[in-house]
């Protein structure tokens, strides 16, 4: 299959980078953020999300990103929303579109969520009629696609299933994530070939951790699968929960990097887009975790 012209590339820094990093960040540096992203180009960026501060406090105040942040037209601004209450917030706070997440994994859901993997599609029934009501679209997310870190790998058909769920409720894309970065080029070929069985090649995205270094490797392999939507996090923002010390989200700075090598176009501009992870580190006191980045600044040192 012929490498795509045109890939989107979904900016979740704000919410899935941020979330996982330990430095507490205010919402002045969160609207600054995600307007340095809109200003790099980025025409999708998930920007918060509406779940307890109990659970996820580096998430606290993200209606008052959504009140401050600079909206571009043509730029969607999404968040993350697990129940119809999280739902609720995201309407008031004018939320364009929302994102509801499942795991492919049993023993993932059930540590993560309390739930088993049928109870949590449950649970999204209400969000998914109240978006439908009120023409808001719906991203569905699925975890631990390449591997759990309780079960080890996970069978291809077992995503497809989870997937084909989430896209019959209604969920326009489905994002396959590699949580904890196991996943290697011929595993990733496998899986997209076997879920596209069930859901729209058009209609999935691929969305993976660096924690193997597999990352890049990964998102190539996508792309000879026909796989136009990729999530990425500015600087590789978010570690992973599942393994100490290592890296998480890919960073948006490389996967840029690798399309445009690729001659594959994406309408978002690197150095901007590298000044905006430099600044929100500045702010973290973390070290960027693009390799793109790093190797800009040593450039120019």
């Amino acid at each position: 299959m012929a490498l795509p012209r045109h890939v989107r590339l979904v900016e979740v820094g704000p919410r899935d980078g941020l979330q996982n990093e330990q430095q507490p960040i205010g919402v002045a540096d969160k609207v600054r953020l995600v307007d340095d992203l809109t200003a790099a180009g980025l025409e999708y960026i998930e920007a918060g999300s509406f779940v307890s501060p109990k659970w996820v406090p580096q998430m606290a105040g993200s209606a008052e990103v959504f009140a401050g942040i600079r909206r571009r037209p043509g730029v969607t601004y999404a968040a993350l929303t697990p129940n119809l209450k999280g739902f609720e917030a995201a309407m008031a706070a004018g939320v364009q579109e929302v994102a509801v997440f499942a795991a492919a994994s049993e023993s993932f859901s059930q540590k993560n969520i309390n739930c088993s993997i049928a109870e949590s599609l449950d649970r999204f029934v209400p969000v998914m009629d109240a978006a439908r009501e009120q023409g808001i679209r719906v991203r569905g997310y699925v975890s631990c696609v390449l591997g759990c870190p309780y079960e080890g790998e996970v069978a291809p058909h077992r995503v497809a299933t989870v997937a084909r769920e989430l896209f019959d409720m209604g969920c326009h894309e489905v994002s396959l994530g590699d949580t904890i970065g196991t996943g290697t080029a011929g595993k990733t070929r496998q899986l997209f070939e076997t879920v596209a069985r069930e859901v729209p090649r058009d209609k999935l995205a691929g969305h993976f951790h660096d924690t193997y270094g597999q990352a890049l490797a990964n998102i190539y392999a996508s792309l000879l699968e026909g796989i136009q939507i990729f999530d990425s996090s500015v600087a590789g923002l978010g570690g992973c929960p599942y393994a100490r010390g290592a890296s998480g989200n890919v960073a948006s700075e490389d996967v840029l990097y690798l399309l445009n090598g690729l001659g594959i176009h994406t309408g978002v501009d690197l150095e901007r887009l590298i000044a905006a992870g430099e600044r929100i580190c500045a702010v973290l006191g973390r070290e960027n975790g693009s390799r793109v980045a790093r190797a800009r600044r040593c450039q120019q040192d």
